[in-house]
């Protein structure tokens, strides 16, 4: 499972480091270290938090959201997969995204929860680029 550190948390949050760290060091999201010492956070407790968060309104209060060429950087929090078809569902910092799409380019891309995505924004279709 991929992990994230602390920096990278906190981008796909959409918050400050200083807050992931606060949050880590609250307990409120798990952390271990990697053999250098760095604080990591497992992309399965991120996902699981980035849902959390959004839906308690407590990410980026403050922030200014925008979506430079539509892309929106996030974290998959849940992957649907048909026969066929895929739904797959991605936490951008506030912004809940959900794109469908081929089984076949959904296990072409590995997306799994967990795993760093960009969602890409055209009138009313949403694709996903694996980060």
């Amino acid at each position: 499972m991929q992990s994230y550190t602390i920096g990278q948390a906190a981008r796909l949050l959409g918050v400050s480091p200083d807050t992931a760290r606060r949050w880590a060091d609250a307990g409120r999201v798990a952390t271990h270290r990697d053999e250098s010492g760095r604080r990591l956070v497992d992309g399965r407790d991120l996902a699981a938090f980035s849902v959390e968060l959004a839906a308690s309104g407590a990410a980026g209060e403050d922030a200014s959201y925008t979506s430079v060429r539509n892309a929106f950087p996030g974290i998959v929090t849940a992957v649907k997969l048909g026969d066929v078809a895929a739904q797959v569902e991605i936490q951008a910092g506030p912004h809940r995204l959900v794109s469908l799409l081929t089984r076949e380019a959904v296990e072409e891309l590995g997306l799994e929860v967990g795993v760093e995505a960009t969602a890409r924004v055209k009138a009313t279709n949403v694709h996903i680029d694996r980060t």
